[in-house]
């Protein structure tokens, strides 16, 4: 089922909503995700700091998806970089040794 997402607590609460009808503790799932329980519960509870990258696998363990919708016009310009691979951004202050 498709279910719009506008804030961090929409999230967590669908994370909650799918842990529990799974029948899974917090601790169990965020080992399984490879987090901390601490930061399972605050995903869960909306907190609006949490890394993406962590929360992608708490989802990934649970089995959500997770997709978005970018606009027509957007695409090919999204696609002629997946084309060029993503490079990453100029450093910010760092030096290379």
């Amino acid at each position: 089922m498709q279910l719009p997402i506008r804030s961090v607590s929409d999230l967590g609460l669908a994370v909650r909503a799918v842990r529990k009808q799974q029948g899974l503790r917090q601790d169990d799932t965020a080992g399984g995700a490879g987090v901390g329980h601490v930061f399972l519960r605050d995903v869960e509870r909306g907190k609006e700091t949490v890394q993406l990258g962590l929360v992608l696998k708490v989802l990934d363990e649970l089995g959500i998806q997770l997709s978005i919708d970018i606009p027509g016009e957007a695409l090919t310009r999204l696609n002629g970089l997946r084309e060029k691979g993503l490079k990453p951004l100029p450093g910010r202050g760092k030096t290379g040794a």
